[in-house]
């Protein structure tokens, strides 16, 4: 593999050389696999849940026992939208291998045999249109009904799955319970970043998935193996960064793994060869990324209601706010009412603009919560 310009990547997973640590993580989620396992995989944010995946998915044991699939339904606004992108990951996804696995989906998904097509070498194009779907659950059915059939077991990774719970169409939930529980050639990973929602989704009894899976919560990776992952890189590119710099980020974005490697990532660019990093360069790196956003930040809170951007300023200033419902705190921020709070709470929730860990909240993007402190 030709060697890239920094090892601390930002976007996607590239190889396990510049993933950090997560071993004991892909060990449980690999055995939970092998196991027979269905997998809820939650954690905050950007605390690296895609890269884990990703990096289970390249494992020779994984690659030679299953064919592998992966869809983020992040944007995902219908259950038409979500099969949408599952059908076209899947026919993706089958390119490489022979023209018989591609023609078990096609003969088997026959709502969809207009939209994919065939070139002189065999190799499929997935030309359907989103519209072109006319009907949902029959075209759901008989992807579940391929999933069930294919030449190999399935594994089947949906990240930010508390999507559904925001679908207009009525017990979605059920029903993908059901297809779930009836496909015995495929195992899912369930991976989302609300933790509210999908902790309810798993762990309530009125719910369709309630104990239909092994739950795996992702933290933050331990600060000593981020430390030892940021030295190797720097010293291999022969320039130098101190524990103590590392620990000054980690503990800055709370081992966060994507705002560390995106702070990192500048601090590496910044230092020149046989160069070493400093304070004073980590204090440039962050305010270099906060201010890249600056624009974005400023339009997203013009758009906020009132009583939403004085509920998020507030959350902003405290880092971690409890009981943000108290006259105490109301008081404090000057805010208008604990039931105004309270409603314009729900909206920053469903926006994902805050969100709870434990009994506190905090706002959700650490980059925004330092832009709004810099300026309010």
């Amino acid at each position: 593999m030709k060697k890239i310009v920094n090892p601390f990547i930002t976007t996607g997973y590239l190889s396990p050389q510049y993933f950090c640590d997560r071993e004991e993580e892909t060990r449980q989620l690999i055995e939970n696999i092998a196991n027979g396992n269905d997998i809820a995989l939650i954690s905050s944010r950007r605390m690296g849940k895609t890269g884990l995946i990703t990096h289970s998915f390249q494992k020779k044991e994984v690659q030679k026992d299953y064919l592998t699939f992966f869809i983020d339904i992040y944007s995902t606004g219908s259950l038409r939208d979500f099969v949408f992108i599952l059908s076209k990951e899947i026919v993706e996804r089958l390119k490489p291998f022979d023209k018989k696995a591609i023609e078990t989906f096609w003969s088997t998904v026959k709502s969809l045999q207009t939209g994919i097509s065939f070139n002189p070498m065999g190799v499929p194009s997935f030309n359907l249109k989103l519209g072109e779907i006319q009907s949902v659950e029959t075209t759901l059915d008989e992807i579940f009904r391929y999933l069930n059939n294919a030449g190999k077991p399935c594994l089947v990774a949906i990240d930010e799955f508390q999507q559904i719970s925001h679908y207009p169409e009525k017990n979605v939930e059920a029903l993908l319970r059901t297809h779930i529980q009836r496909c015995q050639n495929a195992r899912f990973i369930f991976a989302g970043s609300q933790r509210h929602i999908m902790d309810k989704m798993f762990t309530s009894a009125t719910r369709p998935f309630y104990q239909s899976v092994s739950i795996q919560h992702l933290e933050s990776i331990p600060m000593e193996q981020y430390i030892q992952f940021a030295l190797l890189h720097f010293r291999e590119n022969k320039k130098l960064i101190s524990p103590e710099i590392v620990e000054i980020v980690y503990r800055q974005f709370d081992g966060i793994t994507w705002y560390l490697q995106k702070i990192l990532n500048t601090l590496y660019a910044m230092t020149t060869p046989e160069g070493k990093a400093t304070k004073q360069m980590v204090r440039e790196a962050i305010e270099s990324n906060v201010q890249s956003y600056k624009y974005a930040f400023s339009e997203t809170i013009f758009r906020l209601p009132a009583k939403q951007k004085e509920l998020l300023i507030a959350i902003a200033r405290e880092g971690n706010a409890k009981a943000i419902t108290s006259a105490a705190f109301v008081r404090k921020n000057s805010l208008t009412s604990s039931s105004s709070v309270q409603a314009a709470l729900k909206g920053l929730l469903d926006k994902d603009f805050v969100t709870l860990e434990k009994d506190a909240y905090r706002v959700y993007d650490r980059f925004l919560a330092i832009w709004i402190n810099e300026n309010f």
